[in-house]
């Protein structure tokens, strides 16, 4: 019995890390977002190319920590609470939706994939930032549950 609440403690210790870490790449990359949309479309000086290549990087880390930490970690089966499970069947769809449009922003504007064409940049910048919402939105909703959970 002792072993098992240990296992159990431990798991969710890990669960706990996964969300931490996501969340200190949410503001990183929130706080970037913020940086590079200030900067505007004509912006090419070289400080802001490093920006948008800063700001790439940590968008595709934060979509990674998600799905490689968190969801993967619920698609083995490691996360055993079935309301936390059933949220992440439920929800994964529409979260694989803006990983999909994370990707595509990235193809497009990653300063080693292109020239540096910024012509749709505010636009394409805007409706990223409309899909991240969705996605924190979602994703705070299964913190919420783990959270709530564990106590």
């Amino acid at each position: 019995m002792k072993e098992q609440a240990e296992e159990t403690q431990e798991r969710r210790s890990e669960s706990n890390e996964l969300v931490q870490h996501m969340l200190k790449e949410r503001n990183q990359l929130l706080s970037l977002m913020l940086q590079v949309s200030s900067e505007g479309a004509e912006a090419s000086s070289v400080k802001s190319v490093a920006d948008l290549e800063e700001f790439n990087q940590v968008l595709v880390d934060y979509i990674a920590a998600g799905h490689f930490g968190l969801y993967e970690r619920i698609a083995e089966g490691k996360e055993r609470r079935k309301s936390v499970s059933e949220l992440a069947v439920q929800i994964y769809p529409r979260i694989e939706q803006t990983t999909q449009i994370v990707l595509a922003f990235d193809e497009k504007y990653n300063p080693e994939n292109n020239e540096h064409k910024l012509n749709h940049f505010q636009e394409d910048l805007s409706m990223l930032g409309e899909e991240l919402a969705t996605r924190i939105e979602l994703e705070d909703q299964l913190i919420q549950l783990l959270l709530e959970s564990k106590s």
